[in-house]
């Protein structure tokens, strides 16, 4: 039960990591979009918790990929996730050290963290095709 999990959770992974097109990263971008206007205007916790978990699966595994390559599937999963969440604190912190956070600003730090995680993924992504 545990090798068929750990394949569809490493299949998941390389699809996600490896997509040439940045679907994921707009995928990323409009659950963002989703995220600000559930907490502008609809305020649903069913929609924001499935947001969110999305938005953290796809940018976990980003950053799994970029620091975490050599760990098993599970293990890099969840250092990618403590990684996010350290990243998302410490744009946050930095934004509300600058200004006070709010729902605008909000979606500007997730905004942020998507853009770089995509952004180290995709130069993981060419470093690797240069060896």
């Amino acid at each position: 039960m545990r090798v068929s999990s750990s394949l569809q959770l490493h299949k998941l992974e390389k699809f996600i990591a490896h997509n040439p097109k940045l679907i994921f990263t707009l995928i990323s971008y409009v659950l963002i979009l989703t995220i600000y206007v559930n907490l502008h205007t609809f305020e649903s916790p069913t929609v924001g918790i499935i947001a969110f978990i999305m938005y953290f699966l796809i940018n976990a595994i980003f950053l799994a990929h970029v620091f975490f390559e050599k760990e098993e599937a599970f293990f890099r999963l969840m250092f990618g996730v403590l990684l996010l969440i350290m990243l998302l604190g410490s744009v946050g912190w930095l934004t509300m050290i600058i200004y006070n956070l709010d729902v605008i600003k909000v979606t500007f730090v997730l905004f942020a963290v998507a853009t770089l995680s995509s952004s180290l993924n995709r130069r993981m992504k060419h470093k690797n095709a240069m060896q």
